[in-house]
């Protein structure tokens, strides 16, 4: 579980920074300029975090921390498809409501994996971990 929590603190927080800074409202033209080697090179970086994560955390269990196993593979196909589609991104990008969706849901998961990373477990009486 420790595993669990410290990926999850790095996760959560970097979601909620990715959402929150690259939303149309707080900034509209983000993607107006972009150019194929940006996209390229970012989609390179998001692979990697992927493939990172899925190294050494790849749990299916029927809890909260299969989200950092998924949030992996997603990162993994997010960023392949960054590499070999960089020049069409530009033209994605400017789907608001399809993205917007998508930031919301990665915010809210952000969120949660955040709070789950940084809550403090309960000592049982007999001093085991309670999850909180």
């Amino acid at each position: 579980m420790t595993n669990t929590k410290q990926l999850a603190g790095l996760v959560g927080p970097m979601l909620v920074a990715l959402t929150l800074s690259e939303n149309e409202f707080v900034q509209p033209h983000l993607y107006d300029a972009q150019i194929p080697p940006v996209v390229y090179l970012s989609g390179s970086l998001i692979l990697l975090a992927g493939l990172s994560i899925v190294r050494v955390h790849n749990r299916w269990v029927a809890s909260w921390p299969v989200l950092v196993t998924i949030i992996g593979w997603f990162a993994i196909l997010g960023g392949l498809g960054r590499m070999f589609t960089a020049r069409q991104y530009q033209h994605v990008a400017q789907q608001t409501t399809a993205l917007f969706v998508l930031e919301i849901v990665l915010l809210a998961v952000g969120v949660f994996l955040t709070y789950k990373a940084y809550s403090l477990e309960k000592q049982s009486k007999k001093g085991r971990r309670v999850k909180a």
